[in-house]
């Protein structure tokens, strides 16, 4: 299909940054605010996009602005649109690490934190000092639309997000198996760990997802088995402390668990029951496929992580 120049020069492409913005913010204050432009501009831009959509795109409810129909259909493709224009415009611009400047937002758990961020950071300042970091935590339920929303530009996570759409692309990083950790003095057991002593154990549980199961429960379950959780947190930090100082057991993700057992003196036992390995994935928007700042830091993170 060809392009029908003459409408299309009709049309203010600038308009489209604006009905980002409004798709994005759901409020007129906010996006004014978002691209520079006062109320009463945006307001105007407004009316104009619903001229040129027949379209109200958003309209009043109880809790504010809400999209219409055809304006949720229009979030992904405006947005992918604008991206193509930037990487358009900017492809002659070859990205130099030494001399860029960004700031990223990265969301993961404080476990991958802990493993991922020390590295990348030197890395960073040796070789890209204009490259900053703002790190949030994740919640896995909405962490695809905070992709969406561009709350987070990148982001790692455990398992496959297999509800995922085409526009959400991810790379498996790794795939990571479980360790059992524990403080021989305290509980008087020695690896490798039985099975009569994992369940008669009182464990520790970390956990991203809501609830007090987690993957181990769902194993001892198929044996008609289950153990005894007396502390749920979804901080991995304060693991080692807990199974330091306490006669407790904690199953969680093998790189990790050593990486706390060799600081500490804690020791190790595979688990006595089967354990499914879970990956770790790296993910953002669509949007970001040929940004070359954001090309070149997915490259480093995976590199990076390859020599853990």
């Amino acid at each position: 299909m060809g392009i029908d120049t003459v409408n299309l020069s009709r049309f203010d492409l600038n308009l489209l940054v604006h009905l980002d913005a409004l798709l994005t913010e759901r409020s007129v204050t906010r996006a004014a605010a978002r691209v520079g432009l006062g109320q009463s501009a945006m307001s105007h831009n407004l009316a104009r996009l619903r001229d040129l959509f027949s379209d109200e795109l958003l309209t009043r409810g109880p809790e504010g602005l809400r999209l219409t129909p055809r304006a949720l259909a229009l979030v992904e493709p405006v947005r992918i649109a604008l991206a193509q224009v930037q990487a358009l415009v900017s492809r002659d611009e070859a990205f130099d690490p030494r001399t860029a400047e960004r700031t990223f937002k990265v969301g993961l758990p404080d476990s991958m934190e802990i493993l991922i961020i020390p590295s990348l950071l030197a890395y960073l300042r040796e070789v890209a000092p204009g490259i900053h970091l703002r790190l949030h935590n994740i919640d896995s339920s909405k962490l695809l639309d905070d992709l969406d929303a561009d709350r987070l530009e990148l982001a790692v996570g455990y398992g496959v997000f297999a509800q995922g759409q085409a526009h959400h692309k991810q790379r498996r990083l790794f795939t990571e198996t479980y360790l059992c950790m524990f403080n021989a003095e305290r509980t008087g057991i020695t690896a490798p760990i039985s099975l009569d002593d994992y369940l008669r154990l009182p464990h520790v549980l970390t956990s991203l997802r809501p609830g007090e199961l987690g993957v181990v429960d769902d194993a001892l379950e198929k044996l008609g088995l289950r153990r005894t959780v007396v502390l749920t947190t979804p901080r991995f930090l304060a693991v080692p402390s807990l199974v330091a100082r306490a006669p407790v057991v904690v199953t969680m993700h093998a790189r990790l668990a050593r990486f706390f057992a060799a600081e500490l003196g804690l020791s190790l036992s595979t688990p006595p029951v089967e354990l499914q390995d879970v990956a770790v994935s790296l993910l953002w928007h669509a949007s970001y496929d040929h940004d070359p700042a954001h090309a070149w830091l997915r490259q480093i993170i995976v590199r990076l992580v390859a020599e853990l």
